[in-house]
């Protein structure tokens, strides 16, 4: 009969249900595979391209700024700094209310504003001092007092939180001074005012990484980098628009006289306002597809490609004891973080 199947055609279809079952199973396999890959592939895009707009928009916003306050002769970087925190206070609250890139955090108690408070005040007065002694200083010599950082941020853990590190990680920290000792009495274009600004920017990016760390410690305080900008962006406008009124009078009306005679320059004070915020933004999706120590790794990489870069634009003299100081200052920061990470 048609409808009962023989010994043989059992053992057939058998045969044939058993291949269609392993033929779906190897399809599955090669689809997750498939999706797997693809996966893989826009993560490694993503993490590229963070890495890649991190490294421009923070090598951008240097050159730029070096540019507008030196070499174009916009001589107000305390308005020039606010400008920044005017793109930061609008796009930061752009990526989190309307693109969602990440939820919004709340300001939970006066105690926590008041800590932000503290955090914005000192993170002023670092972004403030850096723009001034690049009117001073040719970028690779703030680079390489910039290196220093982690010198002075082991010194403000110590006073503010008696941490101690072994006595190896801070042997390591003598080259890092040292070179830019080196580096100061080779720098032909070295200038009092400006190294003082530039050690106070570099102090105030350290005393803010600790202070971050000692106030926003407990979990119902802490805040990603995205929401922190959010909230710091606007008290420091609060606090730079006296600063601005006082150190800087009539820069607004000089700003729109210079704009008016070139036109350029209300471009570059929004480009420059812009980048200011994409190095904050790129921070943040670097340390989120990376990790804070790649961060490290690539700001330690960053300094040396911004020297290149910097005195290939700007073309400002450089002695090769200069340039060994640096190189030296550098190997001291990276075998820093080589020490800390073993002597954890």
């Amino acid at each position: 009969m048609a409808g009962i199947l023989s010994p043989v055609n059992e053992k057939s279809y058998g045969t044939a249900v058993s291949i269609l079952i392993t033929d779906k199973d190897s399809e599955n396999q090669l689809l997750k595979q498939s999706l797997g890959s693809s996966v893989n592939s826009s993560n490694r895009l993503r993490t590229l391209s963070s890495i890649g707009g991190w490294y421009c928009s923070n090598i951008g916003v240097l050159l730029l700024n070096k540019y507008l306050l030196s070499n174009y002769g916009f001589k107000y970087p305390i308005f020039l700094t606010m400008c920044h925190m005017m793109a930061c206070a609008l796009l930061s609250y752009v990526a989190i209310a309307w693109i969602k890139l990440v939820p919004m955090q709340t300001i939970r108690s006066w105690i926590q504003f008041l800590k932000i408070t503290a955090l914005s005040v000192v993170f002023c007065m670092s972004v403030v001092s850096g723009n001034i002694s690049l009117r001073f200083l040719p970028v690779s010599f703030t680079q390489a007092i910039g290196a220093t950082t982690p010198f002075f941020t082991a010194v403000f853990a110590y006073l503010m939180t008696f941490r101690r590190e072994t006595w190896i990680t801070y042997a390591t920290l003598v080259p890092v001074v040292l070179g830019v000792v080196i580096a100061t009495g080779g720098e032909p274009s070295f200038q009092l005012y400006g190294f003082i600004m530039c050690l106070t920017a570099t102090a105030g990016r350290a005393l803010k990484s600790v202070l971050q760390g000692i106030l926003l410690s407990s979990e119902g305080e802490q805040l990603n980098s995205m929401n922190l900008l959010l909230y710091m962006a606007p008290i420091a406008i609060f606090v730079l628009l006296p600063a601005t009124v006082f150190m800087e009078p009539n820069v607004l009306s000089i700003t729109i006289a210079l704009a008016r005679e070139d036109p350029k320059m209300m471009f570059y004070l929004f480009m420059d306002a812009f980048i200011a915020f994409c190095v904050n933004l790129t921070n943040f999706l670097v340390t989120k597809h990376t990790s804070a120590l790649t961060l490290q790794v690539l700001g330690n990489a960053k300094g040396a490609v911004a020297v290149v870069v910097s005195i290939l634009i700007f073309r400002n003299p450089v002695s090769v004891t200069g340039m060994l100081g640096y190189t030296l200052t550098v190997f001291g920061v990276i075998i820093y973080g080589e020490a800390k990470k073993r002597f954890r």
